[in-house]
């Protein structure tokens, strides 16, 4: 079974000038232990796919199945409950906390699940060092590199053990060398834990490197391929 599955996704959103359709029918499936990167053109629906595909939006028809259960049939509370504890997150933008150091930035979805505040602080540090920041553990955002940034949101999104991580170019506001340094930790953590990636990228040099490539046109998957 696919740790994610897709049918019939849509995903319309209302402008003044009447619903626009960004996703148009997507049938996808992730399968544990994948790198996949999604690539295509600005607006065809990348960043959409991947909000759905991550709960952050509700898709307009369809649905969206994790292990088999259909995790749109959730209300709010279990939806966000269940995001926080199965599915990582990193952004282009590292969307650090400024105001706390670089662990308690990688503790809070713990917290926020209500995980003992040792027992989370011990797999903070674990983490955070297994990324080569040990020395940082204590450095708030703002005295943080971009690609130490972009790390510590690795590691947050580690922190609750995700079946998958969603990445939505996560080395786009990195330099070449920082953005490839970046795809070889994911890439050593996809090998190592055995934790899905689905990355939606422009660098088709790093989409090379994934294990499938699914290429999207105005809305709809146009091609999936090793």
């Amino acid at each position: 079974m696919p740790i994610i599955k897709t049918i019939g996704l849509k995903k319309s959103f209302s402008t003044p000038a009447g619903d626009l359709a960004v996703l148009k029918g997507i049938d996808l499936e992730i399968w544990e232990g994948e790198m996949v990167a999604i690539v295509g053109a600005s607006g065809v629906g990348k960043s959409t796919l991947l909000h759905v595909l991550g709960t952050l939006d509700r898709p307009t028809e369809g649905t969206v199945l994790y292990g088999g259960e259909d995790v749109f049939t959730f209300d709010d509370l279990k939806l966000a409950s269940f995001r926080n504890e199965r599915i990582g997150f990193v952004f282009q933008f590292h969307h650090l906390l400024p105001e706390f150091t670089a662990i308690e930035n990688v503790m809070m979805p713990g917290l926020i699940n209500g995980l003992d505040h040792s027992v989370i602080e011990e797999k903070a540090a674990a983490i955070l060092g297994e990324l080569g920041l040990r020395d940082r553990f204590h450095h708030r955002p703002g005295e943080l590199s971009g690609g130490e940034q972009q790390r510590v949101a690795v590691a947050r999104a580690l922190v609750m053990e995700p079946q998958v991580v969603l990445a939505d170019e996560p080395t786009g506001n990195l330099d070449t060398k920082t953005g490839n340094d970046l795809f070889d930790l994911l890439s050593g953590i996809n090998s190592s834990r055995g934790t899905a990636f689905v990355i939606v990228t422009h660098n088709d040099t790093l989409a090379g490197r994934c294990t499938r490539i699914i290429s999207m046109v105005d809305g709809m998957i146009a091609d999936s391929r090793p």
